[in-house]
């Protein structure tokens, strides 16, 4: 049963595209819950959970949202806000666990929920990375190895070879940024190691492993449209005095993988700033060709942009800001979401633009989108979030203004679908389109849900 208003505006103003792909995303560990089912075995995210005080509350992926055994009405939910696409991860600890040996039965899960999904009219796209590697292989070095690339590239043959007729879009990484930077340099997320060294060679790690799997989409699926998804910002200086620490952060967050994927090389600056971590030593002959092999489609996350200003003094605490340890964020006076995140529109605008004419020209697609705001079922059984729909309809906002200016922007999903394990920040960040009592596991469609649902019947926005 749609939740979308019988009475749908004809008076769009901002019409998308024809065919523009409307969805939403999740993340296997924030949702799936069933950790140790069907042979799963434990991620690095499961093993950091159980550290004293690393995750919020002691928060753990038990039981996350269920949906590993709910994914059938996960879907008539996701069929009742027209969504026409639904962005998943697979979990590497299911498919290969321990990273060994293929186990059938943790496959089989994401072979019911594409083929439920295509049933539904939803078109399945798949990311075969969101930050769960196995537990086994952070123990034999994890991306700090060169080895787990290539353990990463069979792992994404076994995905591809049985999923690969069904599923339209497919990206081989969720932002390498935090899995290097915040899982082995502050150590904030998991695996928790706080090495700059270790964290520059996660980075060269998880690209050549997205080439090599790249490798892999070509020759089991050549008709797929893969890609990467970033999490990307605009940087800017606070003034004259900060444009060096901004170009390195901006080096650091952004170029450092765009310029691999899309030019074929590291930026200079940026093998300067890296060379006392060692990034020029990690750069085998044909690593570059491999990492550099076209793709078909990027994704970009974005959540916000960053004003930065030079370090005022010596950090306290590991950072991910290798080389520029202690840099500071300033605010701009935007709107604060609950993770405290400034909502800055333009910026999304910004950043498309800038692909759009410094990078070579691909089809772009915002994978993730969204806000966190404590949410709360009403008396009346419904979720009056009026914070989340404005920055939804400001950032889709935005996103049509870069296509009004020739980007070539083909979709947006939502993020996230359901309420989750917010990472460190445990369950009580909420980013859902529709909540979750994490106790009874009642989902409630929130009222930003019922307005998106008019967006994608319209395929557009109504006059601001």
């Amino acid at each position: 049963m749609s939740v979308v208003p019988s009475s749908v505006s004809s008076s769009t103003a901002l019409r998308f595209p024809t065919g523009f792909v409307w969805g939403a995303a999740t993340a296997s560990f924030q949702i799936e819950g069933a950790t140790t089912v069907d042979g799963r075995t434990d991620s690095i995210w499961d093993e950091f959970c159980r550290r004293p005080g690393a995750v919020a509350n002691g928060d753990t992926g038990e039981p996350a949202a269920d949906h590993y055994r709910r994914y059938g009405d996960d879907v008539d939910l996701m069929t009742s806000l027209g969504l026409g696409a639904y962005r998943f991860s697979v979990a590497w600890p299911r498919v290969h666990p321990d990273g060994g040996p293929l186990n059938a039965a943790g496959l089989d899960f994401y072979d019911r929920l594409v083929d439920r999904l295509l049933a539904a009219g939803i078109t399945p796209w798949a990311t075969l990375y969101h930050w769960d590697l196995p537990q086994a292989l952070e123990k034999l070095g994890g991306w700090t190895s060169r080895d787990t690339a290539y353990r990463f590239a069979d792992y994404a043959a076994s995905v591809v070879g049985r999923l690969g007729d069904r599923v339209a879009g497919w990206l081989t990484l969720n932002e390498p940024w935090c899995s290097a930077f915040v899982g082995y340099g502050s150590g904030r997320h998991a695996p928790g190691v706080t090495s700059p060294t270790a964290a520059v060679a996660a980075a060269h790690h998880l690209l050549l492993g997205h080439g090599l799997a790249m490798e892999r989409f070509r020759a089991l699926a050549p008709r797929a449209q893969a890609g990467i998804t970033l999490n990307l910002f605009p940087v800017s200086a606070a003034s004259p005095a900060d444009e060096d620490a901004a170009r390195r952060v901006d080096g650091l967050q952004n170029r450092i993988f765009l310029d691999p994927l899309l030019r074929g090389e590291y930026p200079a600056d940026v093998l300067s700033d890296l060379a006392p971590y060692g990034l020029p030593d990690l750069v085998a002959d044909g690593d570059l060709s491999v990492i550099g092999a076209p793709i078909d489609l990027l994704g970009v996350n974005y959540y916000r942009a960053l004003l930065v200003a030079a370090p005022a003094a010596e950090p306290s605490e590991p950072s991910e800001w290798v080389g520029v340890e202690g840099v500071r964020f300033l605010p701009t006076g935007h709107p604060r979401t609950e993770m405290g995140w400034e909502v800055q529109p333009a910026g999304l605008t910004d950043l498309l633009l800038r692909l759009h004419s410094e990078y070579p020209r691909l089809p772009l697609y915002i994978t993730e989108n969204g806000a966190a705001y404590p949410d709360e079922v009403g008396p009346d059984g419904q979720v009056r979030d009026t914070s989340r729909q404005a920055f939804l309809d400001g950032h889709l906002r935005a996103a049509h203004a870069a296509i009004q200016q020739g980007v070539d922007l083909r979709g947006y999903f939502c993020w996230s679908l359901l309420d989750n394990l917010e990472w460190a920040e445990g369950y009580a960040k909420r980013f859902g389109l529709v909540h979750v009592d994490f106790e009874t596991q009642q989902r409630t469609v929130k009222e930003s849900a019922r307005w998106y649902a008019n967006v994608i019947a319209n395929n557009g926005l109504p006059t601001a």
